[in-house]
């Protein structure tokens, strides 16, 4: 018995087509392309989709984990009447804890019990990342020190797990299997909801609601199509957020929404006859770290986060990126929860007066969707609620695949879809689809290339079929 085998419908008479084998036209003529379709990609692609969904699942619960497993560096008891000190005297406190580091950029607590997070380059940190002195924002006490990545300000726990998610720790070659799973997720998802909203059924309940009974193969699709109806449209922009990063087809999104003039907008930072510019995102990702401050006039971190408050930064969770060599300060906001509050300012060093100013309600709409679409993939837009949605996908999308696996296993042996289906197709939707299809293919590369190969598996399988029935005859 062979995949093909198992790769039957629900109701034959649609895999067949009409009565003699004439033309089917609309979705009957579709139905076994799309079931056929969903078959080899559920089965062939649900490994690295179950990886994903778990991986995922951890990532989303890292959030939380964090902030319970580096509770002492994250919080800090606040005292009676106290105030917080000035953010020049608690990098002062982190660059004696860390004489050998250098302060790149500071993040005040947004809240008060929260410490302060001092970034500094330090060479016996982990390439790619900064070493963050936690300082208590009110007796200036250390409170520890750990690795942070990226922009979120990721902490170790929160760093493996999404490096797993990623790449599985495997660097570019891992890449191609989350940039696998993104380029099928969107296709079996969308793939399974026109099956389901096309099947047969006594009323519309059973569209949402699963089926009550003994456990069977009706039961178990039942629950697999309910659940991924009411999860298409996260598992949607899951695949869409997730392959704008991606390693292929993200460098053809990225280029079609500069074409579109969708591009991220950047701040101005540099200073007049300076030696560079400091762009919106200067020590903002991992692995970037401005150069010691350049020497002159410097009016210090809090005269320069002031001119940056009296400019609109109103935000109380920000970020200081200090000044590299040719560039001022950058105060940025960091609040990504609904309404986001993203904006930017470049502060002079040498007077604090403002340089430039970057309003994310000035970002071209595309590249405002781009932004919160990545920050809502990563967990951080809406915070918990955020985190617990993207919790309850994946373990949606776990299940789906375990129920899909159910439903092969219960199916067997059973009569497959026809081979050649297409040509039942009318040339009026065969050809547009074809179109559609190689220009897809050519977008996000994975999915054609794998297309090809599920093709070619199926045309293997068919020589094979039609080799032992003339051995058989």
């Amino acid at each position: 018995m062979t995949l093909d085998d198992l790769a039957r419908p629900d109701t034959p008479e649609t895999a067949d087509g009409p009565p003699g084998g004439g033309r089917a036209s609309g979705w009957a003529a579709l139905r076994p392309l799309v079931l056929r379709l969903h078959f080899y990609a559920g089965v062939l692609v649900a490994p690295f989709l179950l990886v994903a969904a778990v991986s995922g699942l951890l990532y989303a619960l890292s959030y939380p984990a964090e902030k319970v497993l580096y509770a002492h560096e994250l919080e800090v008891p606040v005292p009676d009447g106290a105030t917080a000190l000035p953010l020049s005297r608690q990098v002062e406190a982190a660059r004696a804890a860390d004489p050998d580091g250098t302060v790149t950029a500071v993040w005040p607590g947004a809240e008060p019990g929260a410490t302060t997070r001092v970034l500094m380059a330090d060479p016996d940190v982990p390439e790619g990342a900064s070493l963050a002195v936690f300082v208590d924002p009110y007796t200036g006490d250390i409170r520890g020190q750990l690795p942070s990545y990226g922009s979120s300000g990721a902490l170790p726990l929160r760093t493996w797990l999404s490096q797993f998610h990623v790449d599985l720790h495997l660097g570019e070659l891992g890449r191609n299997y989350s940039e696998l799973a993104a380029s099928w997720l969107w296709v079996v998802a969308l793939g399974g909801l026109l099956l389901w909203l096309g099947r047969r059924r006594r009323n519309r309940r059973a569209l949402f609601l699963p089926e009550r009974g003994p456990k069977s193969r009706r039961r178990t699709l039942s629950w697999h199509g309910t659940v991924g109806l009411w999860a298409v449209a996260g598992l949607v922009a899951l695949s869409a957020t997730g392959l704008t990063w991606s390693r292929y087809a993200g460098e053809n999104i990225g280029s079609v929404q500069d074409r579109l003039g969708g591009a991220t907008p950047t701040l101005s930072a540099g200073l007049a006859g300076g030696a560079g510019a400091g762009g919106e995102h200067a020590g903002h990702g991992a692995g970037h770290h401005p150069a010691p401050t350049a020497q002159g006039a410097d009016v210090g971190i809090d005269k320069a986060v002031a001119a940056a408050r009296a400019a609109g930064i109103d935000s109380p969770s920000i970020s200081v990126v200090l000044p590299a060599e040719g560039s001022g300060y950058v105060v940025k906001e960091t609040d990504k929860q609904f309404p986001a509050q993203l904006d930017s300012v470049a502060v002079d060093p040498a007077d604090g007066t403002v340089l430039d100013s970057l309003r994310f309600a000035d970002y071209p709409l595309l590249a405002q969707l781009t932004r919160i679409g990545i920050d809502a993939h990563m967990g951080v837009y809406l915070g918990l609620f955020n985190q617990l949605a993207l919790a309850a996908l994946a373990l949606a999308l776990v299940l789906l695949i375990v129920w899909g696996y159910r439903m092969w296993w219960l199916r067997r042996p059973g009569r497959p879809v026809a081979r050649g289906t297409w040509r039942r197709v009318p040339p009026t939707m065969l050809l547009p689809l074809l179109a559609v299809t190689a220009l897809v293919g050519w977008f996000v590369p994975l999915l054609g290339i794998s297309l090809v190969a599920f093709l070619a598996v199926d045309l293997a399988l068919a020589l094979v079929a039609r080799a032992r029935s003339r051995r058989t005859a």
